[in-house]
């Protein structure tokens, strides 16, 4: 009977927990998106709404689209010894740009610019914020 409730409750709690990553993870990508319409020509949104919007948006994109591009995009990757995973993820931020009327980004460079800001953002807040996956027993 234990057992049942144990894992119910693991369960109820890892998807609570999977859903704090998800929104923290956006309010990150928010910040770094915010900074990369402030440091990057070519790069804006019209409202606080519409980047809330981006943010959750290229969270699915990055969820659902990216490890597809990743693939089909693995040798150029190679070659270029990872460089080219900058043209990916300027490709998804202007995937979103494309689909959310209110977020703009104009052309390649201000892609790989937000890709580049948003990166180092994210980079930021994974060494400060603390992961549970990554958390080992000792």
């Amino acid at each position: 009977m234990q057992d049942d409730i144990k894992r119910e409750n693991n369960g109820e709690t890892g998807s609570k927990t999977t859903m704090l990553r998800f929104i923290l993870q956006a309010v990150v990508t928010g910040l770094g998106l915010w900074l990369a319409a402030y440091l990057v020509p070519g790069v804006g949104f019209l409202s606080t709404g519409s980047l809330i919007a981006a943010a959750v948006l290229l969270g699915l994109v990055n969820a659902i689209v990216r490890p597809v591009l990743v693939f089909i995009t693995f040798p150029l990757t190679v070659i270029t010894f990872g460089l080219f995973l900058l043209v990916v993820n300027a490709a998804t931020i202007g995937l979103v740009a494309m689909v959310l009327g209110g977020f703009v980004v104009e052309g390649l460079w201000a892609g790989v610019g937000a890709a580049i800001v948003t990166g180092v953002v994210s980079w930021i807040a994974g060494s400060v914020i603390p992961d549970e996956r990554r958390v080992r027993e000792i």
